[in-house]
């Protein structure tokens, strides 16, 4: 049985109760993603002053940097009810219909990982987006009728980590698409603050610091550390978060300086000592460290191609010379000849 990451930004049992106790309410206290709750708050203030359900919203990028925390402070601002549920969840025809024939008008209907909607499913949801209907089939054989219903005007937020998994029709039915990206150092220390108070957690500038280094630009992740940092601070210290407890609780945890973990360097040690830094194909990395091949695309790469260790080839997966620096290794990597031309 495969124990938690630490710093993986998929939420995990123990972050549920941690989230919602952390999850700003509203967009004055939702810290980075400055243009999207710019244009969400433009977004909001007219379809509040035209007295209309907003346009479907699709919310996309890697997971912890807040999909769904923007979806329930979207309902907040446009004071409205919120219906949450996920791609997996709905398996059948009939559970979305029951789920849309139960919202009001401009209530918003929040759907995480979307792009793992049955197509059948998916076939529901166009004309409930496009035209606020839904088509029933009544009975079956020559003698079956359609029955259309008519819905209330509602909002569809959808949130992927998998853009390229939605079907292009169900893409092209959101009026506006946002992707999320990792936050910088200064948003992560920002948060962490904020967590610390709420959480009552003494911590000092510099111990937030480092806890933001390591937090892969996630805040889902940064608090994750926070608490750990918070329980070793409590056990092996005075109950303070400084630099110094930081860098020994974290580094316990096996997080690196930037945080890299324990995954991470198997990964990246894979491609460089296996298959001399690449190019090496994704399924192939996979079996060498016993993993799944969209784990690794989905969990792994994303923070390792924003830090630039990674390169994606036609070839497959290339480990760059910044990897080998932060690994300690050297870097004598030589191109392949190129064909000679006669």
């Amino acid at each position: 049985m495969k124990t938690e990451r630490m710093v993986s930004g998929k939420p995990s049992n123990e972050d549920m109760p941690l989230d919602t106790s952390l999850r700003p309410r509203r967009f004055d206290g939702f810290i980075g993603q400055t243009k999207i709750k710019d244009n969400l708050n433009i977004a909001i203030t007219a379809a509040k002053a035209r007295g209309e359900a907003l346009d479907h919203i699709l919310l996309y990028g890697p997971p912890g940097l807040g999909k769904t925390t923007l979806a329930y402070i979207i309902a907040a601002e446009m004071g409205v009810n919120i219906r949450i549920t996920s791609g997996p969840a709905v398996e059948r025809t009939g559970d979305l219909a029951a789920i849309l024939t139960n919202l009001r008008s401009q209530d918003i209907l929040f759907i995480d990982e979307i792009h793992r909607l049955s197509r059948a499913v998916e076939e529901v949801l166009y004309p409930a987006m496009e035209d606020f209907a839904l088509d029933i089939i009544i009975g079956k054989g020559a003698g079956a009728k359609s029955l259309r219903l008519n819905l209330p005007a509602f909002t569809l937020i959808g949130a992927t980590t998998r853009f390229a998994l939605l079907s292009p029709p169900l893409r092209d039915r959101f009026g506006a698409v946002y992707r999320l990206d990792f936050y910088d150092q200064t948003s992560i220390e920002t948060i962490l603050k904020r967590s610390a108070r709420i959480l009552q957690v003494k911590a000092e500038a510099k111990g937030l610091e480092e806890m933001a280094r390591r937090a892969r630009g996630t805040p889902r992740v940064a608090n994750r550390l926070l608490k750990r940092v918070r329980d070793y601070a409590q056990v092996m210290a005075d109950g303070v978060a400084t630099q110094s407890v930081a860098v020994e609780a974290l580094s316990k945890l096996e997080v690196d300086r930037i945080g890299l973990d324990e995954i991470d360097h198997k990964v990246l040690h894979t491609i460089i000592d296996k298959f001399n830094g690449g190019p090496v194909g994704l399924e192939t990395i996979a079996a060498s460290i016993s993993e799944e091949a969209d784990t690794i695309m989905d969990v792994y790469e994303p923070y390792l191609l924003q830090l630039g260790f990674l390169e994606r080839t036609p070839r497959g997966r290339l480990a760059t010379q910044l990897a080998y620096q932060h690994l300690g290794l050297p870097y004598n990597k030589q191109e392949p000849p190129q064909p000679t031309l006669w």
